[in-house]
């Protein structure tokens, strides 16, 4: 019965959800995809091969069991799918929404791979974790026993959410600490609502305070609160800060060039109905202005599309690779370009003109040998120089880690050369006793589903670290 419910690449074409045509959705910043009708995620799951070797799951960070939930959702089983999908993954809901799945689970599809097109998984994904939402089958997070120890994480964006959730089902008394006033990390002030709705992430939110969760915000430590004392109040320490300190270019400090991070936190901010000086001052707005953005990853796609949003005259993005060669969503990058935005390849910034930016002298690329990443290594064509008018210029250029150990007055905290925390790769164990670290912070810039693999991970590192803790105790 099963099989007749699957298999059916070769008869039904992939379709995604709706998408609200252009001239609609950046009138606004909700999400561009419609939700699945109930009928339409059967017959897409329906396309499945139940392949022997299944590489969506392989290539997923989380091993997702695709195949399964697939399957179940195909048959009209959804709250078996649901329970199958949250098994592996912290926040499905997420993950379906803003994980780049044409890199990741559907690019490495089998029937993709035979020219029939990808199975839709995210948006599958997705369309069974809203269900289970509106039907009341995720449930309350209820240990069957309280523990007494308790682990405080430092940063609530994915990876520090994922562990919370994971310690706080076993029992464990959980407190988090976050510099911002509301948890969520880049989820919620990095990422715009088209991509992720803040009401998706707040709900998460929710369940977790609903579940014991304690909060800390608006808490940076090392000047509100010291990391020796949170050791002090706590069996262990997970250190899930994420990666906040953005890659910068020489010369670039005028009036009008701006961090990617500044200007989509400011645009979130927003949204939330906040008073933002910046924002309403017009010093992160792009409403009227030539906006150029310097980067090629998903947050340069952000920034794009956000500046369209917000009614900037013209938006460009300058990459010095091709569109083959950039680590942005290639569905990020068509969406941007439906909405209006002009991308400019083999292209870099040579210098900025005027105290307050009027535009940036652009140099023209071409890639020559491989680089030590075997990626060609762009080149300036001598003479091909040009100046682009600007109002705004945003930097995404990508983030790196802050030096937490001068940071924090933390001493004995070993990092890498790159300045990434070390820890070790099975457990997240740091340098010190008890203090564990997960997510962007050990691994540099990364995706959201890396760092609630490393999240998770690191909880059950942690649970086995206080379960040997009392074993010796009670000798």
């Amino acid at each position: 019965m099963a099989g007749q419910k699957m298999l059916k690449f070769t008869t039904v074409d992939r379709d995604m959800p709706e998408k609200r045509v252009p001239n609609l959705r950046k009138q606004d910043f909700n999400e561009i995809y419609a939700e699945y009708a109930r009928d339409k995620a059967a017959e897409q799951a329906s396309r499945c091969s139940q392949c022997g070797v299944p590489y969506c799951q392989s290539h997923c960070p989380l091993h997702n069991n695709i195949p399964d939930w697939l399957r179940l959702t195909a048959e009209g089983r959804l709250q078996e799918a649901y329970e199958i999908s949250q098994a592996t993954n912290t926040f499905p809901e997420i993950c379906g929404r803003i994980c780049p799945q044409d890199r990741l689970c559907e690019g490495n599809c089998v029937i993709e791979q035979s020219g029939h097109g990808t199975v839709t998984i995210g948006s599958v994904e997705k369309y069974i974790t809203d269900t289970a939402f509106e039907e009341g089958w995720v449930k309350p997070i209820s240990p069957s026993v309280e523990r007494a120890e308790s682990v405080g994480i430092i940063g609530a964006g994915p990876g520090g959410l994922a562990a919370a959730d994971r310690l706080r089902r076993e029992g464990v008394q959980v407190t988090v600490y976050d510099r911002y006033d509301r948890g969520g990390g880049l989820l919620t002030y990095g990422i715009p609502g088209f991509k992720l709705e803040k009401d998706t992430v707040m709900q998460r939110m929710q369940q977790l305070e609903d579940g014991g969760v304690q909060f800390v915000l608006n808490c940076n430590v090392g000047e509100d609160l010291s990391f020796d004392a949170i050791r002090g109040k706590h069996d262990a320490v997970l250190i899930a800060t994420g990666v906040y300190k953005s890659r910068d270019l020489p010369d670039a400090d005028a009036d009008g060039i701006v961090r990617a991070i500044d200007y989509l936190t400011a645009s979130n901010r927003k949204s939330f109905g906040d008073d933002v000086e910046e924002f309403d001052s017009g010093e992160l707005n792009a409403v009227g202005k030539r906006v150029v953005v310097i980067g090629g990853g998903d947050t340069a796609m952000d920034c794009v599309r956000t500046a369209i949003r917000q009614g900037a005259e013209s938006v460009k993005c300058l990459y010095r690779r091709d569109r083959a060669n950039m680590p942005g969503s290639q569905r990020e990058v068509a969406n941007a370009e439906e909405e209006g935005v002009e991308f400019v390849w083999l292209s870099a910034p040579a210098r900025f003109e005027g105290d307050a930016v009027t535009g940036v002298t652009v140099q023209k690329m071409r890639l020559g040998q491989p680089d030590a990443t075997g990626r060609q290594a762009p080149e300036v064509i001598q003479g091909a120089d040009y100046l682009e008018g600007a109002d705004l210029v945003i930097k995404a250029l990508g983030f790196e880690p802050e030096d937490l150990p001068a940071l924090w007055g933390v001493e004995g905290l070993e990092v890498t050369r790159w300045g990434t925390i070390k820890a070790e790769f099975t457990t997240g164990q740091t340098s010190l006793e008890g203090v564990f670290a997960a997510g962007d912070i050990v691994r540099g810039a990364s995706l959201v589903v890396w760092a609630i693999k490393d999240g998770r991970d690191c909880a059950d590192a942690i649970l086995d670290y206080l379960s040997s803790a009392n074993a010796v105790a009670a000798e």
